[in-house]
């Protein structure tokens, strides 16, 4: 009896791998989008709505009365612009009213960053009685306006006869409702409770936590704070006039506001003395800019 032997089946060959299609740097993790010309011509129209009335400044000052009361106004720069900001720089006194308003804003931004860091942690993350109620009272105080307080402030700033001295004006600008606001808004989302526990348990104390745990992870928005605070206590004009206006010391805008008195305004003095009033805040801005701005990203990621 013979037997055949049948070949076995061959098996299917394995299909082909999938063509794998290159993705672009913009689709991988940590990639960067280009833009596309939209883009750029709407950054383009922002940028210039942005910087025009700063060049409008400078050009400005580089001109007289009776060009710029003519029509249309002058569009370019005329050859007084260095003559105008030497003048103003004398006229005001502007040297000591940089340092006098540096000193004002340097100390009001720091210790608001420093307080409001504090009782934002103590909003956000702590347990006590009346915490909303607190809360909602420092809230209401943003919706009273300044000027409110403008009369019984002067009259305690007289009783302890600070008038005409820097601490009137740097007295009532070391809190700030909107510094604690913010602040806590910041650590709500930003500090985990964990973290808190955790070192806690490790014997850490309530000022270790605020020095080691909170300040490092509110670090990027302490840096907004700050900037804000110092543009604003720069910018401020109606407080320093009422009382640093008789010893000849006043703050950069009150200065600023002395320019171009008399029967007919040198307008392009004025506008001199605005923009060397302006051109510190940009420098400042420039230098810490990036650092901001690095900080808020770092602070999203994380958070």
């Amino acid at each position: 009896m013979t037997t055949t032997l049948t070949k076995p089946p061959a098996e299917p060959a394995p299909p082909p791998p999938p063509r794998r299609t290159p993705r672009s740097k913009a689709s991988r993790a940590g990639g960067h989008l280009h833009a596309g010309p939209i883009a750029y011509v709407i950054l383009g129209l922002f940028t210039f709505g942005s910087l025009a009335p700063l060049v409008w400044t400078a050009i400005a000052a580089s001109r007289d009365n009776q060009r710029l009361a003519q029509t249309p106004p002058p569009l370019w720069f005329g050859a007084n612009l260095f003559d105008k900001l030497e003048m103003a720089w004398t006229d005001a006194n502007l040297g000591e009213a940089f340092l006098n308003t540096t000193i004002v804003a340097g100390i009001s931004a720091i210790t608001i960053v420093f307080l409001s860091t504090i009782a934002g942690f103590a909003f956000a993350k702590l347990r006590f009685k009346g915490r909303n109620a607190l809360m909602l009272i420092v809230i209401g105080t943003m919706m009273v306006p300044p000027q409110l307080s403008i009369i019984p402030l002067y009259m305690m700033v007289a009783e302890l006869g600070w008038t005409d001295q820097l601490q009137a004006v740097i007295l009532p600008s070391l809190v700030s409702a909107f510094g604690v606001f913010f602040m806590r808004q910041y650590l709500l989302q930003a500090l985990p409770d964990e973290i808190i526990e955790a070192a806690r348990v490790d014997g850490a104390s309530s000022w270790r936590v605020v020095w080691h745990v909170v300040f490092p992870a509110a670090r990027p928005a302490m840096a907004v704070l700050g900037m804000l605070m110092f543009v604003q206590t720069w910018n401020d004009f109606l407080w320093p006039f009422l009382v640093l206006t008789q010893n000849g010391s006043p703050t950069v805008q009150v200065a600023v506001a002395g320019l171009g008195r008399g029967f007919t305004p040198d307008q392009a003095l004025i506008m001199a003395g605005a923009l060397l009033g302006t051109l510190p805040l940009l420098i400042v801005f420039a230098i810490f800019g990036k650092q901001i701005v690095g900080g808020i990203m770092q602070g999203a990621v994380k958070g």
